[in-house]
């Protein structure tokens, strides 16, 4: 079982560059442009997103 998490954030840029730093990977393919989706270390995703 999995849980996905949807994380609102201000700066999608400065975000995903702080995701990067932590361990995350940024697949090439992002189904929306307010949206990133990302893959945690393990390779669960998650995702990040503009309001």
């Amino acid at each position: 079982m999995q849980l996905h998490l949807d994380l609102e954030v201000d700066d999608l840029d400065q975000a995903v560059a702080h995701a990067i730093d932590c361990g995350a990977e940024l697949p090439a393919f992002q189904p929306q442009e307010r949206v990133r989706v990302m893959l945690d270390p393990d390779g669960h995703p998650f995702c990040l997103y503009l309001e």
